[in-house]
């Protein structure tokens, strides 16, 4: 699957059923009863890279393929636009663990450059921080929500294991193909699993906006102003409904503190004291067996999380990727193993950026490059990772109280999608189970190890279908 000679194999391993997801081919607009995936010689050409070809046809009209690229200057704007639609997650889901935001807009530039190279540029996808993280990563450093997180360290051994457990799969992938992962997480199982890192994060997002009214106050505007980005704007704008939602609510938050006098107002001498360039913060991991025990199952979820975004990415593109899942899976596994051993996050591959593909019918995988190139330089700015920090704490849980929900709803649109059937019980047992152990955040302990509330999930959710499907043969 990953190397030429691999190819043919690992596509005959891959089911028809493969290419006809209703996730994916739904979420692309595509018809899985018609749906073919004619053969294109430029893009399987028994090479690491496809052929590249100059885009020929009207923009307007005309999709660009994942091997053609577009003139310097329209790339550059179309990578910009990338930039800016991981933007307001990739910064986000680091503040929320107490990690250098900065650092990981960087690694997040680097990670895509690296998944464009191992993937041998069939793959066009953005990696920016993983939301999985984060639950895991408070309960093993107890991070209060606020400022740096002082036991970054211990969740940075956990995430590198993580990344190189999932790496193994992805190699694994490479010599048997996918329908092995398929069968193991199945839609009910994969809605399950990111139903509950949504709901497992409520209480500690809620407590964490309800220290004073004022705050609370803010943190609910932030949400109505997200909200309101998200269903009254169209097009781009709609795209970024994070960022333009608190951009929105910090100026109003400016007004209310530094102008009117109300709560805690933003502090903006840091933003003077940064330099323009200069290198973030470099932070080591440290190896903890309990820290481990509880990050490292994130690589399922991120796993299922992944299978779901190239299903969607095939279908808009009607391009065989299938067969170069393996590459991808690893590419992210090292990827993030990357990242954090430098102290940056988890990485995983962007629903954002998938939609902006949707939106633009440009599939180039140069144009992630460019997008990689853009972010670098942004993490090379302190003076940028400055501004990101005058972010007051209330906004930033009311834009996780949007984003956690959001992944909840994100679960339950996948069993919608792939038409579970609620009237077998198998199903309604695996999802009942799953999403309350999750959510109330029942732990096992294996030895003296806790598996926390989505990891002790995560595993029923898998033993239980394994259970169910063992009984049907």
């Amino acid at each position: 699957m990953a190397s030429p000679s691999e190819h043919s194999s690992s596509s005959e391993k891959t089911s028809q059923a493969e290419y006809h997801t209703p996730t994916a081919l739904e979420a692309a607009g595509i018809d899985s009863a018609t749906m073919t995936l004619p053969h294109n010689p430029d893009f399987e050409n028994g090479r690491w890279f496809p052929t590249w070809r100059p885009f020929k046809g009207d923009l307007d009209r005309h999709p660009v393929g994942i091997n053609e690229y577009l003139p310097p200057s329209k790339s550059i704007l179309l990578g910009v636009q990338h930039t800016f639609a991981m933007f307001g997650s990739t910064v986000l889901a680091p503040l929320l663990m107490g990690f250098d935001p900065n650092l990981a807009i960087l690694m997040s530039g680097i990670c895509t450059v690296m998944f464009f190279i191992i993937t041998g540029g069939r793959m066009p996808s953005y990696l920016g921080s993983s939301f999985a993280f984060i639950g895991p990563v408070i309960a093993v450093t107890a991070y209060a929500g606020v400022g740096f997180n002082s036991n970054l360290n211990v969740a940075l051994g956990g995430i590198m294991v993580c990344g190189i457990i999932y790496a193994l799969v992805g190699l694994l992938v490479i010599k048997t193909g996918t329908g092995w992962i398929e069968r193991l997480m199945p839609p009910i199982v994969t809605g399950a699993i990111v139903m509950i890192i949504g709901l497992n994060l409520a209480p500690v997002t809620i407590q964490g906006v309800s220290s004073n009214q004022f705050d609370a106050w803010m943190a609910a505007l932030t949400v109505l102003l997200i909200s309101g980005v998200a269903v009254f704007t169209r097009g781009m704008l709609r795209r970024l409904l994070l960022l333009a939602g608190l951009i929105l609510s910090y100026v109003a938050y400016f007004v209310m503190t530094n102008v009117l006098g109300f709560g805690a107002p933003i502090d903006f001498s840091g933003i003077q004291a940064a330099s323009w360039f200069g290198l973030p913060s470099i932070h080591a991991p440290r190896f903890e067996l309990s820290a481990i025990i509880l990050i490292a199952p994130v690589a399922f979820i991120l796993i299922a999380e992944n299978l779901g975004h190239f299903k969607a990415v095939e279908g808009m593109t009607k391009a065989r990727v299938t067969p170069y899942m393996g590459r991808a899976f690893f590419a992210d596994g090292l990827a993030t193993t990357f990242s954090a051993g430098f102290g940056g996050t988890g990485v995983t591959t962007y629903a954002e950026n998938i939609g902006v593909m949707a939106v633009t019918k440009v599939y180039s995988t140069t144009i992630f490059v460019i997008a990689g190139v853009v972010a670098i330089l942004l993490g090379l700015s302190p003076k940028f990772g400055a501004i990101i920090q005058t972010i007051p704490p209330a906004l930033l849980g009311g834009a996780s109280i949007v984003v956690f929900g959001l992944i909840a709803i994100a679960g339950a649109k996948i069993w919608i999608d792939s038409h579970i059937d609620f009237s077998k019980n198998s199903n309604l047992i695996i999802a009942a189970v799953t999403v309350i152990m999750g959510t109330g955040n029942f732990s096992l302990h294996l030895g003296g190890f806790d598996l926390g509330g989505i990891g002790t999930a995560t595993l029923t959710a898998i033993v239980l279908n394994a259970l169910f499907n063992l009984q049907k043969d």
